[in-house]
Order: C-alpha cells, then structure tokens, then sequence
C-alpha cells in the first residue's frame, strides 16, 4: 500500500500579473494573500520593472499594503521627462480636512493599543469635521455634503465603507492604513498648525456665506 502526501503549492506569479494590479491601485495582505506573497517572492525584480516606467513601489509588511508612485525628481536638468503615469489629483479643503482629522484619530488609535482595524461611524465622523466647517442650520444637508466628502475618500482608497448586518444598523467605516503612507509622521507633528489653518479658512468661508 502507498502513501500520497498533498501539500498545497503557493500560486506562482509572473511580472504582469503583479503590475498590472499594482497599476490599478492598491494591493492589500488582507484582500489576497496569494497576491501579497507573490509580490514579496518578487519583490525586487518588481522594483526594477516600475522604475524603467518612472515609478517606485511602496510597499509596508507591517501595515500589509503595496502601491506604486512617481519616483522622486532628480535635479538632472538634462535627463528627459517622463510622462507622469500615477496622476495627481487636487482635492478640496473639506476633503484634505477630513484626511487630517482621520490620521490624527488613527495615531491616537495606535497609540491605544486597540485592535488592528480603527471603524468609526458615520455620526463619529460627522462630529469630527463638524467643528471646523461652517455653521449651517441645515442639519441634513450638512450631513449630506460629508457623505460626498466620504465617497471621495473611499474612492481614493482611504476609507472602506462596511456593509451592514442589519437594516437599522449605521455606516461605518474602517480607516484604510494606507493613509499613514500619505500622511506621514512630521507631517501630522504640524497638525496643530495645520488645524489653525483649516479653521481660519472655515471661518472666512462662513463669513463669504453670511455676506451673500
């Protein structure tokens, strides 16, 4: 009688199958874990891929993300442009608000020692911004100009709305670590600061709206 012994084979992954993903957006350890391990197997072969595109690969295994971005500009005048593949994209002072205020409740999560995953609902992030807008005496209509914000920032990545158990239960949504990449450590050290800023400006765009 013989024995067979099964092991399962990690899937293997050529460069393709890794940088078109990462061209898309963002791979997450969490959403594909196959995925994620191939990336690392190949990491470095991948680094030099991008690099000839003008891009470089970030990629956090502590946190489990990856993503691609423009490399860093030289100052070598006479080295040829190359056309930008990751675009930038502006984003307005009620969403650049928003991120501000989500990083700062993420570093003060880490600094709890809580669960991996920082879920706030949809009312905790109203009364976040709330503060630093402008008075409005249209409760629903206030609410319904951060579920746009929100949006925006789901779709740019940093927050995943969850689905609901139940019909009566709130959105929520979980911050997105990837923002810790955008957001970095000296930049939130100048949040104070920054606040200072973003309420002056609320503050003169209430006054704008007064004038009216």
């Amino acid at each position: 009688m013989s024995t067979e012994t099964h092991t399962q084979e990690t899937p293997q992954y050529d460069l393709s199958a890794l940088v078109v993903p990462l061209l898309k957006g963002v791979i997450y350890q969490e959403t594909d874990a196959g995925l994620w391990n191939g990336l690392l197997s190949l990491q470095p072969r991948v680094r030099d891929y991008v690099a000839v595109l003008g891009l470089e690969l970030v990629l956090d295994e502590a946190e489990g993300y990856a993503f691609l971005r423009s490399c860093t500009e030289t100052e070598n005048n006479d080295a040829p442009k190359l056309p930008r593949l990751v675009a930038r994209r502006p984003l307005s002072f009620p969403v650049s608000l928003l991120l501000a205020l989500l990083r700062k409740k993420l570093a003060e999560f880490d600094a709890s020692g809580g669960d991996a995953r920082l879920i706030l609902s949809r009312d905790d992030i109203v009364e976040l911004v709330r503060v630093f807008l402008p008075e409005s005496s249209n409760e629903a209509k206030l609410i319904d100009q951060i579920e746009s914000h929100l949006s925006k920032i789901v779709e740019l990545g940093f927050l995943r709305r969850l689905k609901a158990t139940s019909a009566h239960q709130m959105t929520t949504f979980e911050v997105r670590r990837i923002l810790k990449a955008f957001v970095d450590a000296q930049w939130l050290a100048e949040f104070d600061t920054r606040l200072a800023a973003y309420q002056m400006h609320a503050g003169m765009a209430s006054g704008a709206a007064a004038d009216e």
